[in-house]
C-alpha cells in the first residue's frame, strides 16, 4: 500500500514526539523505529527526518545534543522537552478528532477500529 505525502507529512509530528516520549533517540533509529511501528508501511527517508527535527527543535518541542557512544560513531540525540509533549497532547487531541469523523463517514464498528486511548504520560499513571 502506498501511503500519501500528504497523510505521511500530517502524521510526521506526532510519530516523532510519541517516538521520544519512549526516551531519547538519534535520527536512524527514529527512521527504523516508524518503519518498524508502520508494519514497513511508512518509509521515511532522511530528507524528511532531519528538516522536521530541526523544526521540531527551532519550536522547543525537542532538544538535541551530540555524543559518541564507546566504540561507535558520533551521533546527534533527540529527546522530547515539556512544551514537546504539550503539543503532543494537543496532536492527540485533534488527531482523534479526526478518527473519529472518519469512523462516522466510514460507518465503522467498534470492533473493526479501536479507540485511541491516552497514554500513561498523558493521565498521569
Amino acid at each position: 500500500m502506498h501511503i500519501t505525502k500528504d497523510l505521511v507529512a500530517a502524521s510526521a509530528t506526532p510519530l516523532v514526539l510519541g517516538i521520544l516520549t519512549e526516551g531519547e533517540s538519534y535520527g536512524y533509529a527514529i527512521l527504523k523505529q516508524v518503519n518498524d511501528l508502520s508494519g514497513g508501511q511508512l518509509e521515511w527517508t532522511d530528507g524528511l527526518l532531519y528538516p522536521l527535527l530541526h523544526r521540531l527543535e527551532r519550536l522547543g518541542h525537542v532538544e538535541s545534543y551530540w555524543q559518541t557512544p564507546p566504540g561507535g560513531r558520533r551521533r546527534k540525540y533527540y529527546r522530547i522537552t515539556d512544551q514537546g509533549r504539550a503539543e503532543l497532547a494537543e496532536q492527540r487531541r485533534q488527531w482523534a478528532t479526526v478518527v473519529d469523523a472518519l469512523r462516522g463517514v466510514w460507518g465503522a464498528t467498534t470492533q473493526s477500529i479501536s479507540p485511541i486511548t491516552a497514554p500513561a504520560w498523558e493521565t498521569g499513571r
